[in-house]
């Protein structure tokens, strides 16, 4: 058996079934260029492959002598969670897929398997393993392999996300997304429909904080003519308005606590009624709450109901702060500066060096939503084609002393090849993080302090009165 490091561009793909019949069906359905096909038909087996083969993606019946499917999967995830795992089983529930998901499924089918849907969820998973090859072996690409429908990262924080996104989106009914303010709560709901059965639906969107109280059920639910002082006509709610597609109620924990007891019926039985009707009406609708509260606090504090937490809550998915995304602020920079350069008509192709220095330091309370923000406001207010401090938000500039940012960059700066201006701002990140102790910025990077020293001197963040000047250890 060929190793599979031979060739990098392979996808290695280890399919374990004790049927030798399905092990035959699917791995001829999935033969394809490109990709190296592996199969067991004992359980155990298939793990000592995944131990030696190290394949991308492992097809799994769940149902097996000797070991379950489940436990193959606690196995697989335990030895490398970035291997893709696909459940297979001839008793589908949601129960069922949604604990596998939770405990790290890729994705989970119902035999007997359609060979279409296999192979479209398959290439779902082949394309994304064959984009991290090509984000390992080519630096150019990182932008492009850093969008997933719409967000941008490549951080571990963001690649979770963007993993625990996809494999949520095929089955939810209700999903939890919790987060600070600013980092994109709404995105993640979106994108969960766009990848959901419901997608040809509608995506309807409340936000609890700006409905009057009075109003909610209304809102929510619609009500019939006459049912209270202006209602001169019915009208049709959000729940049947999201029929067949998927509602999102942002900030869920604004919501009144009488609300919440409705809403809880609705969502388990699927039905609703309208304010002043005696007869209930049938929908079929995903909910997607988002939240930057504490709901756990907030059931304590008698503002939540624990039932609907709990009813909500079948999956949470969170959305991490900025400060937590290491290494993705310079990538989200370049992001926000190619779009508002474009909507702004301008050629904007970077940041001067005290500019990056100025934002790397920053510690972004508003989040990815801050960021944006100022970025925005630089573009506008820019006349040349760099960021430079003045461009800048006056709040992000008012707490600086320190006399280097001030200064004129290096005149060498401007010379740099692009791999030299990401390893120089890399540096000025982690002189930032440490308020510039040689020695902490040099474990961040993983590099000797002399080699630092080096690094410094050639890029010109030596300074006597700002970065570099300590060096404790």
């Amino acid at each position: 058996m060929a190793n599979p490091r031979n060739n990098e561009s392979l996808v290695t793909l280890l399919i374990i079934d004790d049927n030798v019949g399905s092990l035959d069906l699917l791995s001829s359905a999935l033969d394809q260029p490109g990709v190296r096909i592996l199969t067991a038909q004992d359980p155990k087996r298939g793990l000592e492959l995944v131990h030696s083969q190290h394949p991308q993606i492992v097809l799994t019946d769940l149902v097996m002598p000797h070991m379950s499917g489940l436990e193959v999967l606690d196995e697989i995830i335990q030895f490398d969670p970035s291997i893709d795992v696909v459940l297979m089983t001839a008793h589908y529930s949601t129960e069922s897929a949604v604990d596998a998901i939770r405990r790290g499924a890729a994705d989970y089918l119902d035999k007997p398997v359609n060979l279409q849907t296999l192979r479209t969820r398959v290439n779902a998973l082949l394309e994304q393993a064959r984009r991290r090859q090509r984000a390992s072996q080519i630096e150019s690409e990182v932008i492009d392999t850093s969008r997933f429908e719409g967000m941008v990262g490549n951080s571990p924080a963001m690649w979770d996300l963007f993993s625990r996104i996809r494999r949520v989106a095929p089955h939810f009914r209700t999903v939890l997304i919790t987060g600070p303010t600013g980092t994109g709560k709404d995105l993640v709901a979106r994108t969960l429909h766009r990848l959901s059965p419901a997608a040809k639906g509608n995506f309807v969107v409340l936000n609890c904080s700006a409905v009057v109280e009075t109003l909610f059920e209304s809102e929510l639910f619609g009500h019939v003519k006459g049912a209270f002082t202006g209602a001169a006509a019915d009208k049709i709610g959000l729940f049947e308005f999201a029929n067949e597609g998927v509602l999102f109620l942002d900030e869920i924990g604004d919501m009144p606590m009488s609300t919440q007891a409705k809403l809880l019926r609705a969502l388990q039985n699927q039905e609703i009624q309208r304010v002043g009707s005696l007869s209930p009406r049938k929908v079929n609708v995903r909910v997607v709450a988002a939240t930057h509260q504490d709901l756990r606090t907030a059931i304590i504090e008698k503002r939540f109901r624990e039932d609907l937490y709990y009813r909500l809550n079948m999956v949470e998915i969170h959305t991490p702060r900025l400060v937590e995304r290491t290494g993705d602020l310079a990538l989200l920079i370049h992001h926000y500066l190619t779009h508002f350069s474009k909507l702004y008509g301008k050629s904007i192709n970077g940041l001067t060096a005290r500019a990056e220095i100025v934002l790397a330091r920053h510690t972004w309370p508003g989040n990815v939503r801050e960021l944006e923000n100022v970025v925005g406001h630089a573009c506008m207010m820019a006349t040349q084609s760099k960021i430079d401090v003045e461009d800048l938000p006056e709040h992000l500039l008012g707490h600086l002393e320190d006399t280097e940012l001030i200064a004129e960059p290096t005149p060498h700066m401007e010379d740099l090849a692009p791999l030299e201006v990401q390893e120089r701002r890399l540096i000025a990140e982690a002189l930032a993080q440490s308020n510039g102790n040689q020695s902490q910025a040099a474990r961040i990077l993983k590099i000797g302090r002399d080699a630092l020293r080096y690094k410094m001197k050639k890029f010109g963040l030596e300074s006597p009165s700002g970065l570099g000047v300590t060096d404790e250890p």
